[in-house]
């Protein structure tokens, strides 16, 4: 079987991995084009690009699959069957014909809960008990195509976004071969996904970044952990503006904001229910540290406060 491969980050590199090993053919690799990145912006390969040139392969990055020459690239590698993950590119229907077995997506969630571009970071923040990773037989609409394979993940209580990712990556890198292997052999039964609890998980965008304390403490704990490693959550206290990377929920009372206690173990921040201990900070310019260590460069007592959400906001 020969498998044309699209993807770009690190999830997509886990699966191209796990394929190149099953001993499957891949006679080209599609992702993003390099992009500027570090202090000086200079041109960095995607880690399926640094994969593929690793193992050998052919690697292409249009910057669009709309135009006949990318089309006739695709074609030209006579794949049996496409596989996507996070690649950050539109198929067009051209495209989504050529191969012989169509095109599958390894998608981070259990279809139809969370298409779309952010599933793991919106399945914490909402509070997810579990999640998952669905291989689907692409169509034109966002994530909405048959379901081949499904694997489920529970979602820990210490999860962030990050070790969420890996644990994801790696089922999916394992679930897709083993849908690889089946189709091989003949045709799978493709599930429709049902109307009913289809949600989006739209792109994090940094306006999200703050912490309003005015929520319940489990609210923005759910945050933290969704925001981690990127954008990561941020608080300002005395005009500061700093990250927190890791928090724990506190049965305390006070005035949304307010700092209730300042020592190694944290930063008790009383919050609309109950409080939030801050327990890895940053600073500008800084390092991610433990609170106690923050506090010996960043002084903080109890009865400061955290600045809350403007009314006009």
């Amino acid at each position: 079987m020969r498998v044309v491969f699209a993807g770009t980050p690190e999830f997509a590199a886990a699966a191209l991995e796990a394929i190149v090993a099953a001993g499957f053919e891949v006679p080209l690799v599609l992702t993003q084009p390099d992009r500027p990145a570090g202090r000086g912006m200079a041109l960095q390969p995607s880690p399926v690009k640094t994969l593929a040139e690793t193992h050998g392969l052919p690697v292409f990055q249009p910057v669009s699959l709309r135009d006949e020459a990318a089309q006739a690239r695709i074609a030209a590698a006579a794949p049996d069957i496409m596989v996507v993950a996070a690649y950050g590119l539109i198929l067009p229907q051209a495209v989504l014909d050529l191969p012989r077995l169509g095109c599958i997506n390894i998608h981070a969630s259990l279809l139809p809960r969370w298409r779309g571009a952010a599933p793991i970071h919106r399945a914490i923040l909402a509070g997810d008990a579990e999640t998952g990773i669905c291989i689907m037989q692409m169509e034109a609409g966002l994530d909405t195509g048959p379901v081949l394979a499904r694997a489920v993940l529970p979602i820990g209580e210490d999860d962030s976004a990050g070790r969420l990712h890996d644990r994801l990556a790696a089922l999916g890198a394992e679930l897709v071969v083993t849908t690889l292997g089946k189709l091989r052999a003949g045709p799978l039964p493709a599930t429709p996904q049902p109307e009913a609890g289809v949600t989006y998980a739209a792109k994090l965008a940094r306006s999200e970044a703050p912490l309003d304390f005015t929520k319940p403490a489990a609210a923005l704990l759910r945050q933290v952990r969704a925001f981690d490693p990127f954008p990561g959550s941020t608080a300002e206290v005395g005009g500061v503006l700093v990250k927190v990377w890791d928090a724990q929920v506190r049965p305390v009372r006070g005035e949304p904001g307010e700092v209730l206690a300042a020592d190694r173990n944290g930063i008790l921040v009383a919050c609309g229910e109950q409080g939030l201990l801050l327990t890895e900070l940053q600073k500008p310019g800084g390092k991610r540290l433990p609170a106690g260590q923050f506090l010996a460069g960043f002084r903080m007592v109890p009865g400061d406060r955290f600045a809350l959400p403007r009314a006009d906001a």
